[in-house]
């Protein structure tokens, strides 16, 4: 594998010369039980932790920590398997099975965040590889690094499919009596059978909107990402309602829908199971992507108006600025009963922003 060649910018943005980490850093580990058999672990000393965005992304912000390589989650459709091809693994089952595990993440983000260069920024996880991914009940990296930021009062999001965040609901409560803190939940669809095949390592979607509701009772505002949104398989209208409606249920504060995407590395692998589950569709998949990784922007159109229109139905809005994807303030200790939410809650950036528009964002 070509750890050595691996190489990004260096902190806050200067050029490195040296690798991310080198060959004589990585230790291989294998636990013989049954949630992580089949799994190798390639544990990793990384010299930079915090990411700037590339400057052409239309992500609202400019830094993310991404403490794993690869996901367990083994979403068939997931952008970042061609990342694992710069470290020569497959981009396949070997993005669902071969973890790379920052173990030093914690400790290295306290120390740039630092450093005089940091200017504290918004971070934002869990745009990359899941965080909460199944490794996390292991490695335990997440409380280390939401303690970080949180001792710097330095604001941060987290977009997950796990439900895995609910054990650090404490530190996340204490962090944002110091900064601003944004909670998203990634839910693209409430079919079990449409579950089952092309997210199997991820919890089922209901167990991700219990979240949404545990955080909303312990005064936790929640996003829900509502993708992807998958064509000819998610994407009908009894479909949509049913999502949105449970998105409604489980009390977010806001749902944006995102069409699948396809891009080199998901692409042949979400064609390949495409061609096994669904052979009647991979002409449509060729027409409707045939001019590149996104669907037509009528289509984005389309699927935007009507989860927009279903969300105003079931009572929640789409995602906008000033809406309240975080964690509240603490009531006043005179107050009994917990008060309104301000209307000028800071806006949380763990998600998309939603647009009248085609979505067409590239997370990192």
């Amino acid at each position: 594998m070509r750890w050595d060649n691996l190489t990004q910018s260096g902190e806050h943005g200067r050029a490195a010369d040296a690798a991310l980490f080198g060959a004589d850093a990585v230790t291989t580990r294998t636990f013989d039980t049954p949630e992580f058999r089949g799994i190798t672990f390639h544990e990793v000393r990384a010299r930079s932790i915090l990411n700037r965005v590339p400057g052409a992304s239309r992500m609202p912000f400019e830094w993310t920590v991404n403490p794993y390589r690869g996901c367990t989650h083994a979403c068939v459709y997931c952008f970042a398997r061609r990342t694992h091809s710069y470290l020569d693994l497959d981009t396949g089952i070997g993005f669902d099975t071969q973890i790379v595990v920052k173990v030093n993440a914690p400790e290295l983000l306290r120390r740039q965040l630092a450093s005089p260069r940091w200017q504290g920024e918004h971070v934002a996880m869990g745009t990359n590889v899941d965080c909460y991914q199944r490794a996390e009940g292991r490695y335990r990296l997440m409380p280390g690094i939401i303690a970080a930021l949180s001792d710097r009062a330095n604001p941060f999001s987290i977009l997950t499919k796990g439900t895995l965040i609910l054990r650090d609901l404490d530190l996340l409560t204490r962090a944002a009596e110091v900064t601003d803190v944004g909670i998203s939940v990634s839910v693209g669809f409430t079919d079990h059978e449409l579950w089952r095949t092309v997210e199997p390592g991820t919890p089922a979607p209901e167990r991700r909107l219990d979240v949404v509701r545990t955080l909303g009772e312990h005064g936790i505002g929640c996003g829900v990402l509502m993708a992807p949104v998958i064509p000819f398989l998610g994407d009908h209208p009894a479909q949509l309602r049913a999502t949105v409606r449970a998105i409604a249920a489980a009390g977010a504060t806001s749902v944006t829908p995102l069409v699948l995407h396809l891009r080199p590395g998901a692409r042949e692998w979400f064609m390949a199971w495409l061609g096994q589950h669904h052979p009647h569709l991979v002409r449509r998949y060729e027409r409707l992507y045939a001019d590149g990784a996104y669907a037509p922007k009528w289509y984005q159109r389309r699927i935007t108006r009507q989860v927009h229109e279903l969300a105003q139905e079931y009572g929640i809005g789409p995602a906008r600025p000033g809406m309240p994807r975080r964690i509240r303030e603490p009531a006043p200790a005179t107050e009994t009963e917990p008060g309104p939410q301000a209307a000028s809650a800071p806006q949380a950036v763990s998600a998309p922003q939603a647009v009248s528009g085609p979505t067409q964002l590239t997370l990192i």
